[in-house]
């Protein structure tokens, strides 16, 4: 078992499971009711989302500097207790069953995913 971690609206992995999309805003032009037959996300949770501000400092960085602000902001965020909650609720998870998390963004390097992958990994996930 295991949890991926993807780009939405990306083609979907055999056995991949339930896609969380750990957004803030919904895919723009796409009905809900479309959201996972066009490989967007089954399931909504903007809970793991950067906060508004925290997202635009994220998509603003350009400096390495500024991407460590970013990632400092983010992982304070959370460390709020709901957030921290939902993290070692799908660690635990990750123990029993396939499920994927993903943001729109397409390099993961320059994304909350990468930071969302190693909050995971801390809390013991399996994490592909």
């Amino acid at each position: 078992m295991v949890i991926r971690v993807v780009r939405l609206g990306s083609e979907r992995m055999d056995g991949e499971g339930v896609r969380i999309g750990t957004v803030r805003r919904p895919p723009r032009g796409v009905p809900k009711s479309a959201f996972a037959a066009q490989n967007w996300y089954d399931v909504w949770y903007p809970m793991l989302a950067p906060s508004v501000e925290t997202m635009k400092a994220g998509q603003e960085a350009e400096t390495p500097a500024q991407w460590q602000a970013f990632v400092k902001k983010y992982r304070t965020e959370m460390a709020q207790a709901d957030s921290s909650r939902t993290l070692d609720l799908l660690a635990a998870l990750s123990q029993q069953a396939n499920f994927s998390v993903g943001c729109y963004c397409e390099d993961e390097s320059h994304c909350h995913r990468s930071v969302l992958r190693a909050l995971l990994t801390e809390r013991g996930a399996k994490v592909a």
